[in-house]
């Protein structure tokens, strides 16, 4: 397995489309790589390393220039978009010296549904082509309706875990004004091409009858922690679906942004007060949990995963291993799940 503590040859969340203006560039990081993330006037979003290869300025702090090139602020020097060098001003005629052969590393950008994805390649594998296509909201003409973004104090394996653990709404999200009977639960588990879903079924929760008494729900992840719940219903007789992508990117080793955005049609726009009024606050829950977590796990303690409770978090583990092995041997990666329905009390 590598060494890198990060998936590799996969799509992360780099920025909402919202947040960049034409003209504008900023730096992100991700996966512990400093990341310039602009768009061009015209409209175009493209991402290089944020390090300038002459003195190591981040080339964030300087501007884009009228031909959508980025301009070094220490010596002028200008990178294309893909990362080549264009301009060296300090050179003088004769000097035998192609600014051409210079360039920063650029990264695969995919950008729909309001979000702008950022491709991390495997080292030595900058240069081929993406190993999938970016995740796409399961919606016709998606477009972010609500977004909370809150920064976990931890790594991206808490975090994605402790998201899709199964058993702990009752204690972690539980109050007075929102109590959670804990209950037997049974799901149906099924793989995906880099994941696993659990497959379309009646939700559990008080929560969804907002939405109408026939609501189903089906939730899919997929690495590395791409979770999307498509939530479908009838509300006075019409179909209604409302879509909730969950993601995790990793801006260090220790710390990770988590994001939650719904998708829903423009005539349901009722519902965005509900999502307003608790989503920070669940979300909030999950990352004071995982903050507290850490008390604990700075003694570097032995844990333990449980059937059938912490399955998701197993199988979360394996894909790991399985995707890493496949990108070190370069090798079509062989999901290791398999269906099956896990119980539970929650």
């Amino acid at each position: 397995m590598s060494e890198d503590v990060f998936l590799r040859d996969l799509w992360y969340l780099g920025a909402r489309s919202a947040t960049l203006k034409s003209g504008a560039i900023r730096r992100e990081m991700l996966l512990g790589e400093p990341v310039l993330i602009g768009r061009t006037a015209a409209g175009g979003a493209f991402a290089v390393r944020d390090i300038c290869p002459h003195r190591g300025v981040p080339l964030s702090s300087g501007k884009i220039m009228p031909d959508g090139t980025v301009e070094c602020p220490y010596h002028g020097w200008r990178f294309r978009t893909d990362g080549v060098c264009s301009h060296i001003p300090s050179l003088v005629p004769g000097q035998d010296m192609d600014p051409a052969k210079i360039r920063v590393r650029s990264y695969p950008v995919h950008e729909r549904d309001g979000l702008i994805w950022v491709y991390m390649p495997a080292p030595g594998r900058e240069n081929a082509p993406p190993r999938s296509e970016a995740p796409e909201v399961p919606l016709k003409g998606a477009k972010p309706r609500w977004v909370e973004s809150q920064t976990f104090h931890c790594g991206i394996d808490h975090a994605v875990i402790g998201l899709m653990d199964p058993a702990h709404a009752p204690f972690v999200h539980g109050r007075w004004w929102w109590r959670v009977p804990i209950r037997e639960k049974a799901k149906n588990y099924a793989p995906l091409q880099n994941g696993f879903m659990i497959t379309r079924h009646k939700p559990s929760k008080q929560a969804y009858k907002i939405l109408g008494g026939d609501v189903t729900t089906e939730i899919t992840f997929e690495l590395p922690s791409t979770r999307f719940e498509n939530i479908s219903g009838t509300i006075a007789g019409k179909r209604l679906a409302v879509i909730g992508l969950t993601v995790c990117t990793p801006r260090d080793a220790e710390t990770t942004e988590v994001t939650q955005v719904f998708f829903w049609p423009a005539w349901l726009g009722f519902i965005k007060p509900f999502f307003m009024a608790l989503g920070p606050t669940f979300l909030g829950d999950d990352r004071r949990m995982v903050e507290l977590q850490r008390q604990g796990l700075k003694f570097n303690p032995a844990l333990m995963l449980i059937q059938d409770a912490d399955m998701p978090a197993i199988w979360y583990h394996r894909l790991k291993k399985a995707w890493s092995e496949s990108v070190a041997a370069g090798v079509p990666f062989v999901n290791p799940v398999q269906e099956r329905t896990l119980r539970w009390r929650s």
